[in-house]
Formats: structure tokens, sequence, C-alpha cells
């Protein structure tokens, strides 16, 4: 094990200080506790929680994963126990956490987003809500939120209204201008942005004649959509100035510090823990190792110093450079 004392891995999130800027991707990590036995969760930042909707969700027709030679289709339509089954049989648990959880809260409605998201937050186990806009609004002919930077808005201004932890808000890539969707979710009082959810996609079976997913299309994720994610932060970090949480088919070291150096405060990581449930902990020891060769003291000294005229006000606490 790596030594990470002389280097400060520590970021400010909203309200959220951490002591690693590794988040665990929504939906690819349970609540934790089913990677406890190959992670230490202590040496992680946060778990971000499989989102929950206001009532239980069957989730798509299956198949509904297909692997591909970069990455993971998955269209598993958001299945869960409904909110009021996840505060009577779940959230109990996660104060046993030895890290920051992140609840994430998904809707087809303004008025959706604004219910889940208030009683959630009610509970001390949660520390920090993330919105998945990426949802069809029912009211607009499910026109997704994420796709109109006014609908975008609606939802955090909803969401904000109910509680004061910090929000979190998902942004989608496949959108034509994600940097006005991100001014608007900014604007509209999100403490940070997660960059990117997944792209698009489908597969189809060639001797069957059928597309491969039970639901003909799925949101692609791993290291196919990577270049895709670090330029979307790029933009975004030339947009906002709250942090941003950079995501999209992290699987090593190098992969994360593109995502720092174009302007991420902090990394999520989703698909690659599938296969190896260390990468998290592989990523802060070498990103310790790689700081301390440059003799930087702490992180916040590389955020954004690949992306011209990017500025940082939310630099960790202590960090002048």
């Amino acid at each position: 094990m790596v030594d990470l004392r002389g280097v400060d891995l520590g970021v400010k999130i909203g309200k959220l200080e951490l002591p690693y800027p590794t988040f665990m991707g929504s939906g690819c990590y349970g609540s934790g506790e089913e990677f406890a036995s190959f992670v230490d969760l202590a040496r992680i930042g946060a778990v971000v929680l499989k989102s929950v909707t206001r009532l239980p969700r069957l989730g798509n027709p299956t198949p509904r994963l297909v692997h591909t030679p970069a990455g993971m289709l998955n269209a598993i339509g958001l299945q869960n126990p409904g909110i009021d089954w996840y505060l009577e049989q779940e959230v109990a648990k996660f104060a046993s956490r030895p890290c920051a959880i992140v609840g994430s809260v998904a809707g087809f409605s303004v008025d959706d987003y604004a219910y889940v998201s208030e009683r959630l937050a009610t509970r001390d186990e949660i520390d920090a809500l993330e919105v998945n806009v990426s949802c069809p609004n029912v009211a607009s002919e499910g026109e997704t939120f994420a796709c109109d930077p006014k609908l975008t808005a609606k939802v955090v201004r909803a969401v904000r209204a109910t509680t004061d932890k910090t929000l979190i808000v998902k942004l989608s890539p496949n959108v034509t201008d994600i940097a006005s969707i991100a001014r608007e979710a900014e604007a509209a009082g999100a403490d940070a942005l997660a960059v990117i959810n997944t792209v698009r996609g489908m597969a189809i079976d060639v001797d069957r004649w059928q597309p491969r997913l039970g639901n003909v299309t799925g949101g692609l994720s791993g290291p196919a959509i990577r270049p895709i994610a670090v330029l979307a932060v790029y933009e975004v970090a030339r947009a906002v100035t709250i942090p941003i949480v950079g995501q999209g088919g992290i699987e090593t070291t190098s992969d994360a510090l593109e995502f720092f150096l174009a302007g991420a405060s902090a990394i999520s990581i989703g698909t690659a823990n599938f296969t190896d449930p260390q990468i998290p902990l592989r990523i802060i020891e070498e990103l310790a190792q790689y700081l301390r060769l440059r003799n930087l003291g702490s992180l916040a000294k590389i955020v954004g110093k690949a992306n011209v005229g990017f500025s940082n006000p939310y630099q960790y606490e202590g960090d002048e450079g």
C-alpha cells in the first residue's frame, strides 16, 4: 500500500468534504456492502446509490445487458422498489458505511423529483443527492429533462427547494450543447455537476436479425465513451464555476488524470468496478505518486490545468495553487 501522507487528495463538493475524490457510480456499486469484502470503503470518497423513483418499477424487458468491444450497453429501466419501501427497508443500513452516501433521485415529472428528494434528504444516512435528469418527462411527450435547459432548471429548482443538502446534477451527453444545460443547472441551485451519463446506443444480433437488448436501445458506458466524457467535462468546466464530477470510462489513473486536467474536481468510477473492484484504491495510490513526483501537495493544483482559461474557485480549503 502506497503512503498517502503528505499529499492532499481531498475535495469539497458543496457541503461534502471527502478525503478522496472517488465516487462509485450509481447502479455500479450497490449500497457499498456488496464490495466491502474486496475494498476498504473508508478509502473511497462516496458511494452513489441506485436511482430511486416515487413508485416501484420493474424495469425493462430482458436482455438488459450487452457487452461491446470497448464497454457495455445497459437498459435496466430504473428498476427499484420505490421510495416508500426504500426508506423503510434499505436506508438505515447505510449508516454503517465509512464513506459518504449519495442518494440518486429519478422521476418522470418535476413533482416526482421534488417528492422523492424531500423524503430521501430527511434521512441522516444520506449525505447528498444526485439528481438524475436523464429521464423522460411524461408531461412533455417523453422529452428527456436533461435534453432541455429549461426543463433541467425546473427540476433543479424544485429539488433545491426541498433540501439544503448537496445537490449533484447528472448531465446527459445526448445533447447538442451540454454547456448551456450546465449553466441552467448551476443557476437553478446545483452544487455540482456529474458529467456524463451514458451515451445512447444499440446492438443487433446478426443471426436473429433483432436488437440484442429487450428495450432495443440502451446506454453505452465504459472506455468507448471516455473521449466524449473528457470533452464534455472540458466544455462544462469553461461554462460553470461549481465543481464537476467527471465520469465515463475511467479504468486507470491516466484516465482519471485526463478528467482532472480537463476541469473535474472529482471522478466517478462505474463499469470498471464490475471487472476489478480494486481500481478505486489503485487510482488514489497512483494519484498520490503522480503528485509527489511533481512536488505538488494537493490534487486541487492540477484541476483544469489542461483547460485554457479555466479558473478553479472551488479548490479544497487550504490550497493556494
